[in-house]
């Protein structure tokens, strides 16, 4: 790993735990019910992103419908992260990204063609599929269960 990925060398397991902590609290900017995520996206020491789960710009601040079925246009929190990092003058990559929910197979796509380098989450999402495609394009899995002190490199 470059010195871009693990910036903060012997502290990175630290530093890695309070990006997540800011994650997850930004994850409490959702108005989703279901389900709350949050993301940071961190080139060197450097926030240079940030998402929650929503709808699209412009849209009504409600992700599910009558049923509490999350609506088809609702954005992840790591699309959110990405699509604002495309419309800066950053770029992600060799970025980190800490996200709370591990991604789905739709974000994964996006977190490889952004140029992220590696994924570091605390929550398992019952469908691996998304884990899956991220080990198979070379990025780097950290998964992070702050309760138990699980730190855990895949």
């Amino acid at each position: 790993m470059n010195d871009l990925l693990r910036p903060y060398g012997d502290k990175q397991k630290t530093f890695d735990k309070r990006y997540l902590q800011m994650a997850q609290i930004w994850a409490g900017n959702s108005y989703c019910i279901r389900r709350q995520v949050g993301a940071l996206i961190v080139k060197g020491r450097m926030i240079i992103s940030d998402g929650y789960n929503g709808t699209p710009s412009g849209f009504e601040n409600v992700c599910e419908d009558e049923n509490n079925v999350t609506k088809p246009y609702v954005l992840h929190a790591e699309a959110n992260a990405i699509t604002k990092v495309a419309k800066s003058n950053n770029s992600s990559e060799d970025a980190t990204l800490y996200v709370t929910t591990s991604p789905c197979m739709e974000c994964s796509k996006l977190i490889i063609q952004s140029g992220i380098k590696r994924v570091v989450y605390c929550n398992r999402y019952h469908n691996t599929d998304g884990l899956d495609l991220l080990k198979r394009a070379g990025i780097e899995l950290v998964y992070i269960d702050s309760e138990n002190d699980i730190y855990e490199v895949q």
